[in-house]
């Protein structure tokens, strides 16, 4: 059976004191260098997504789907030497997209992983629960897989149908089913900026979903820290999420 350790975040791209929330994102992924990681928000001009993967001593492969403009969207870092392949990405309407790998661990267990980010506003209930449906339907024709993760900012609580959803879908939280429980925030995370985003109240709105011949052993909090000596200062406005998996389990 395969292990691996795979995280999300929305590192909101190059708002709210970029350049001082970068080094807190570099320290926080050096210390936890997942085996597949799921950004959202990323610039790629600025190689947002590979400077995060250079953060540490392991190597990082970036695959990219943008979401409503060509430098703009998505990444899947998938760590050096795990094999992958792409599978395609989907548009989800309304400037989303989503993005998918088949990765082939050594145990021989297939693996499909894709990254999203849902449309964002708090009231936006019924155009998130239709981009739900047509993720679902893009999902239907992923490569022969083992077990499916999908990674990302879906900006639904978990009392909206777009989470029920999921979960109709034999979708599982990987934080909720080691935990008890979602967490009770994800975002805001505590970073003040000038223009930060102030609609909606704090919840739950990241998730690892998993489902098929996955297990989750633990999930916990990531780029959760503020800056020392700064309280307003974190790596990002949404906290990220890391979860241990073991392919081969459930079916």
């Amino acid at each position: 059976m395969d292990r691996l350790l795979v995280a999300t975040l929305n590192i909101l791209n190059l708002a709210d004191r970029w350049e001082e929330r970068l080094p807190l994102l570099l320290a926080d992924m050096a210390a936890l260098q997942p085996d597949l990681m799921g950004l959202n928000e990323v610039v790629y001009p600025m190689q947002q997504d590979r400077l995060i993967a250079a953060a540490g001593e392991a190597r990082y492969e970036a695959v990219r789907g943008w979401a409503g403009r060509p430098e703009y969207g998505n990444s899947l870092l998938v760590k050096v030497p795990l094999p992958f392949e792409p599978f395609g990405r989907v548009d989800l309407g309304i400037a989303r997209s989503a993005h998918g790998v088949l990765v082939t661990p050594p145990g021989g267990s297939r693996l499909a992983l894709a990254v999203t980010h849902l449309h964002h506003p708090p009231d936006a209930h019924a155009e998130r629960l239709a981009q739900v449906e047509q993720l679902l339907d893009w999902l239907e024709t992923a490569p022969a897989h083992d077990a499916m993760v999908l990674l990302g900012d879906f900006n639904a609580d978990p009392d909206e149908p777009a989470y029920a959803r999921m979960l109709a879908a034999g979708f599982r939280s990987a934080f909720g089913e080691a935990n008890g429980g979602e967490p009770g925030v994800t975002w805001p995370s505590g970073l003040q900026a000038p223009a930060m985003d102030t609609d909606g109240d704090p919840d739950c709105l990241d998730y690892i979903w998993i489902r098929g011949g996955i297990d989750v052993e633990s999930a916990r909090l990531t780029f959760d820290r503020a800056a020392v000596g700064d309280p307003t200062l974190y790596p990002s406005d949404h906290f990220g999420i890391a979860a241990q998996v073991r392919l081969g389990g459930r079916a």
